[in-house]
């Protein structure tokens, strides 16, 4: 903070609005604000609407909720105390509501301070309508922006509560309400916590806005108010009496693309309610305050963008003072300042038509920049498919959960491989034919569906029980996010492959499968070691023949391997087994960014090696790793992934945590390739 107080910016900006502060007297609140508030705070209740309008007070001094109402109580009652002029007590709230937003950009954007403080602190919209004019835009806006930030912070009933709270402080915040809903159904990671927003958002309309609607007074200020006729003033006459409203027909064509996103992330949350909330202030001849609004979302915009937003934004800022000056005049001690005076009326509309050109280029491009050209809305306009491959018992299943563990099954399907075997265990076919054959399965219907939930549709689909032996009855399984195709046959045919955005080859080690495959199917299949040994003994020829040439056409083939063989001689034994994990992959990932990853925070020991003759580098890793260890490697080589991840992801520990590592920065260069 002190830091911040000494900044150059920061002084200057403190300096412009103490100038206008002991130099203008705004008429709106000479005329409006400070009678009311003196009026309701010398006669406490808990109706002030009521009250102004009972003392013949002018019915458009404050259409506003409790909220607005509250937070402008104590500096108003603490003036009234102490007799200091209320109009100090209105511009200090102002200027406390002004500050507590740049702080909040300011840990929104901890690496652009001064940035920030340029298009914020200086920004001659806040400066001119809070300072000048003496709006309280301020005050809702930054209830809003505070509820924004806290649903990055996941603290949703706080989100909740502050959304509410906003609105309460003014109408016209409602704006931003479908904008949450939307971004909670669009976004299954935080869906699940939607309740909690719900909650908050619950307690607060049961303390501000309860209250508001049993008052009849206030509900007649609010609605009363002359700028509510300003929505309707863009209007196309169809017929008499007949007319389409271009803002409310604007406001819902944008709120249906915004449906139409198919996932929305925290940025474009932002980036969307920007350009909405910039969209009304353009279409409705706004007041001056109204402009406020869209302050926030512009110094996101600049944030993320290049000096061009920079430069369009000053642009309109100027635009925006020139005009605003043209229709308010300044009123100072002793005199008014009216430029209107000195132009004509064709002057003042010029102006205004380059604000809106301008507002209208800088909306434009919000869209274009911030939403259609966004990394997390391209990669996640069409579902992510991976398919994975091995033999019978190497681990498949796991490795597979494992994955869809970092997404969450709320985005995840997963197409099991074994739910299309041709037939039940107890049928004969099975005593002259293994499941390993593809004879045995039907591929084509497994391909089909594979096609099907890649384009976004509905399949039907049964579900083997391995226990029975049996397949269940035929059930829905919706399209998602993330597909995962796990079979012995995920790799066997061109138009699986094709599919696949990302393939994968369990290739364990032979010991090491025979290990895992007796403790599970004897352990949890209940079958006897007897059956699994000839079921091996049959199955070879098989795996031989249809399995393992699938290795051939992976683009990341995990191998795992014991360290010490003798441990894996007998699968009944307590002690589980340490392993290596040997790493194939052809599509050039970036090697050394990872070894040193693994290196520097897992703390494992590398080898890389590079096959010349086919193109494959190969990572052997070796030592004990944590799940918090795997995160923190995530993050470093996969940012860009991190939103596309659960709220709290499922990473794992040791050699399946590594798995899980590699296979994300597959998938993060997967879908790297697709702005290719």
């Amino acid at each position: 903070m002190k830091a911040l107080a000494l900044h150059p910016l920061f002084v200057l900006g403190t300096l412009l609005r103490l100038l206008l502060v002991m130099l203008v007297v705004p008429a709106a609140v000479t005329q409006w604000y400070v009678p009311f508030l003196e009026l309701t705070t010398s006669m406490l209740t808990v109706n002030p609407w009521g009250s102004w309008l009972a003392a013949s007070g002018d019915p458009a001094a404050f259409p506003y909720g409790y909220a607005m109402w509250l937070a402008f109580l104590p500096l108003a009652a603490v003036c009234q105390w102490t007799g200091v002029p209320l109009l100090v007590g209105y511009m200090a709230t102002l200027f406390v509501a002004d500050l507590a937003l740049l702080l909040m950009l300011l840990r929104l954007f901890p690496l652009k301070r001064t940035l920030v403080l340029a298009v914020y602190w200086l920004s001659p919209i806040v400066i001119f309508a809070s300072y000048g004019l003496g709006f309280n835009d301020l005050l809702p806006i930054v209830l809003l922006v505070g509820s924004l930030y806290l649903v990055r912070e996941r603290r949703l009933e706080a989100a909740g509560f502050l959304c509410i709270a906003a609105v309460s402080g003014k109408l016209s915040m409602v704006i931003a309400l479908p904008f949450f809903v939307i971004y909670f159904l669009n976004n299954r990671a935080v869906r699940q916590l939607w309740t909690r927003f719900v909650f908050g958002a619950a307690v607060g309309a049961l303390i501000f806005a309860v209250p508001f609607l049993l008052s009849r007074a206030g509900m007649f200020m609010l609605f009363g108010n002359p700028e509510m006729d300003k929505v309707y003033r863009l209007a196309i006459e169809l017929a008499p009496e007949v007319r389409i409203y271009l803002l409310p027909l604007l406001y819902l064509v944008l709120l249906y693309s915004v449906w139409r996103v198919r996932r929305l992330n925290y940025e474009l949350l932002q980036a969307t309610l920007g350009v909405a909330f910039l969209g009304v202030v353009l279409m409705t001849h706004a007041a001056p305050g109204w402009f406020i609004w869209a302050i926030p979302f512009l110094v996101f915009y600049q944030a993320s963008s290049d000096r061009m937003a920079v430069a369009l934004t000053a642009v309109f800022s100027a635009f925006y003072v020139l005009s605003a000056a043209l229709v308010h005049p300044l009123v100072l001690p002793g005199m008014t300042l009216a430029l209107s005076a000195w132009v004509d009326a064709r002057a003042v509309s010029l102006l205004q038509t380059a604000l809106v050109a301008t507002g209208i280029v800088l909306a434009v491009r919000m869209w274009r920049e911030t939403v259609s050209r966004n990394d997390y809305f391209r990669l996640s306009r069409s579902p992510f498919v991976m398919g994975v491959a091995g033999d019978s018992g190497s681990g498949k299943d796991t490795f597979c959960r494992a994955v869809a563990g970092l997404f969450g099954w709320h985005s995840v399907v997963m197409l099991s491989g074994d739910n299309y075997h041709l037939w039940d265990r107890q049928k004969p076919m099975w005593q002259v034919m293994t499941h390993l054959n593809p004879m045995a399965n039907d591929i084509e219907a497994f391909s089909s569906d594979l096609v099907a939930l890649a384009d976004g549709k509905t399949i039907t689909a049964k579900e083997y029980d391995h226990e029975s032996g049996r397949m269940s009855s035929a059930r829905r399984v919706p399209s998602n996010d993330f597909i995962i195709a796990n079979g012995l046959h995920a790799l066997y045919l061109p138009i699986l492959r094709a599919c696949y955005h990302l393939r994968v080859y369990l290739d364990i080690d032979e010991g090491l499968r025979r290990y895992f495959k007796f403790r599970r199917d004897v352990g949890e299949r209940g079958h006897t070691a007897g059956e699994v040994a000839e079921a091996f003994a049959a199955r070879e020829p098989d795996s031989d023949r249809f399995i393992r040439p699938q290795a051939e056409h992976a683009d990341l083939i995990f191998s795992l391997q014991p360290i010490h063989p003798a441990m894996i001689q007998d699968p009944v034994a307590a002690e589980a087994p340490r392993f290596k994990l040997v790493v194939r992959t052809r599509q050039e990932l970036n090697e050394r960014s990872l070894q040193r990853v693994l290196v520097g925070v897992c703390g494992l020991h590398v080898d890389l090696n590079v096959i010349e003759d086919d193109g494959m580098v190969e990572i052997t890793m070796e030592g004990d790793v944590d799940a918090e260890d795997v995160a923190m490697a995530a993050a470093m080589l996969c940012p860009r992934l991190i939103d596309f991840l659960d709220v709290a992801p499922g990473w794992e520990s040791g050699v399946l945590g590594l798995m899980q590592l590699i296979t994300l920065s597959h998938i993060n260069q997967a879908l790297t390739r697709r702005f290719i």
